[in-house]
């Protein structure tokens, strides 16, 4: 038993050894989502960073009427996807009031009627700091007259999670890169259908060939009768897990 000994403890010696050499989980940390309905998000991270995203409140037929007092909101920084008015309309007035950044394409973020020093423009490829959050510019498939290209937004956390907000956009393959890039953890995924938008079921095939989050936050519908229904969006994402049906007005923390 003794001639044993010594290999019993070079093989504990090298257990121990991989048990501290083994890097810690890092732990997912509380991201809290406020959703005003259509493509207009609050986003706040577990430090306290807010940024809100495509501010259509005021005259958004979704918004429940105690959310619409925007004077209240006073966000770190206004993310604009693209320049048309229901994802635009109420970003110059919280600007001004909070001091917010407002970020978006370069050729849209030199036109709004804020400071200067407010306007934190960029394009595909490019990273914004915000606090402790980095937000990533990405591709959409879209329209933006006037005011530079339309975007996405990846928004990276202090604990590595991020969130991909798709913007207004169809399926296209890059897709794939920004999977590959960013592996988005949680998506808020355009399914607006009508004539202006990617379908809700076209919507699911692009979370199904391209992604692989944990959650998944349909938007950008039910606003009005020309955009797809809930009982629509439902039926395309049937009854696959990820998927989280909010309501206007309401928050969750994923």
């Amino acid at each position: 038993m003794r001639a044993l000994l010594p290999s019993k403890l070079a093989s504990l010696a090298l257990l121990l050894g991989a048990a501290w050499a083994a890097p810690a989980q890092a732990e997912n940390k509380p991201v809290e989502v406020t959703w005003y309905g259509h493509a207009t998000f609050l986003v706040r991270s577990a430090s306290g960073t807010t940024l809100l995203i495509d501010p259509f409140i005021s005259q958004n037929p979704k918004t429940p009427a105690d959310k619409k007092d925007i004077s209240k909101l006073r966000p770190d920084a206004i993310l604009v996807t693209h320049s048309h008015f229901d994802h635009t309309v109420d970003a110059v007035a919280i600007a001004k009031a909070s001091k917010a950044k407002v970020i978006g394409a370069f050729d849209f973020v030199a036109t709004p009627d804020v400071p200067d020093d407010q306007k934190a423009g960029g394009n595909v490829g490019g990273v914004i700091a915000v606090k402790d959050v980095k937000v990533h510019l990405v591709p959409a498939m879209h329209g933006s007259v006037p005011g530079g290209r339309p975007l996405g937004f990846v928004v990276e956390f202090g604990d590595g999670r991020r969130l991909y907000h798709t913007g207004d956009t169809w399926i296209f393959g890059d897709m794939a890169l920004i999977e590959e890039i960013h592996h988005p953890d949680i998506i808020l995924l355009q399914a607006g259908g009508g004539p202006f938008n990617q379908q809700p079921e076209v919507a699911k095939r692009a979370l199904d060939k391209y992604f692989k989050p944990s959650i998944v936050v349909p938007m950008h519908y039910g606003t009005w009768p020309v955009l797809a229904t809930e009982e629509t969006v439902k039926k395309a994402f049937g009854a696959d897990p990820r998927v989280q049906i909010m309501q206007a007005g309401q928050t969750r923390t994923f």
